[in-house]
């Protein structure tokens, strides 16, 4: 009698776009089989903020090519903002991310951790996600590859958004400390006397320009 043995699947979940003021804030999960991982480092795989815009693209490609499964979750900015109005933003972002687990359905998922108690977050999605695997992490994206793999799909998810909105909006990168997202968006009230649909009325930027 031949028994097949069952591949262990492994999944890595990050999100983008959390800091900024506007867009949405995305969240990707990829998985695959554990034995397939370290083709994954090379690829030359590793967290998306230490890689060209150019060479996240070419790797969004052969990742997707790569693994088995992969999903993406975008939350809008009046989502967001609601969760910030209850003080509960981190735990939108556990909902989310116990939403990717369950369409991939891993055998243990490795997260990026938001909250300032990973143990805590980790908990909270595997409760969300029918008490699946969990292991949360601070700067996941730099300790895993499979969460480095995320972090990359994640972020040119958001980056394409971005570019969408720049067609019509000269915006900036959207962050904060980008004199020229500031400038948009105080232009664009001033004009318009209302807030755009994509920006983050919950931002203390954003309200600071309310205020003004």
């Amino acid at each position: 009698m031949c028994f097949k043995i069952k591949s262990v699947q492994i999944c890595g979940v990050d999100d983008a776009g959390r800091g900024s003021m506007l867009g949405p804030l995305v969240i990707a999960g990829v998985s695959l089989k554990k034995s397939d991982v370290s083709k994954l480092k090379l690829l030359g795989v590793k967290d998306s903020k230490q890689l060209t815009p150019k060479l996240r693209e070419e790797l969004y490609k052969k990742i997707i090519s790569l693994v088995d499964n992969y999903y993406v979750a975008k939350i809008s900015p009046k989502l967001i903002d609601a969760s910030v109005k209850k003080h509960d933003l981190n735990h939108l972002e556990a909902k989310y991310m116990a939403k990717v687990i369950l369409k991939l359905n891993p055998d243990t998922s490795y997260v990026d951790s938001c909250d300032v108690n990973p143990n805590r977050f980790g908990k909270e999605i595997s409760k969300l996600s029918n008490n699946k695997k969990i292991r949360s992490y601070h700067h996941a994206d730099s300790r895993f590859i499979v969460v480095s793999a995320a972090s990359i799909i994640a972020k040119v998810t958001r980056d394409r958004e971005i570019m969408k909105l720049r067609k019509n909006h000269d915006l900036g990168s959207g962050y904060p400390s980008d004199s020229k997202t500031i400038d948009f968006v105080k232009l664009y009230y001033k004009t318009n006397q209302i807030l755009p649909v994509f920006v983050r009325k919950s931002w203390k930027p954003t309200q600071k320009i309310l205020e003004s």
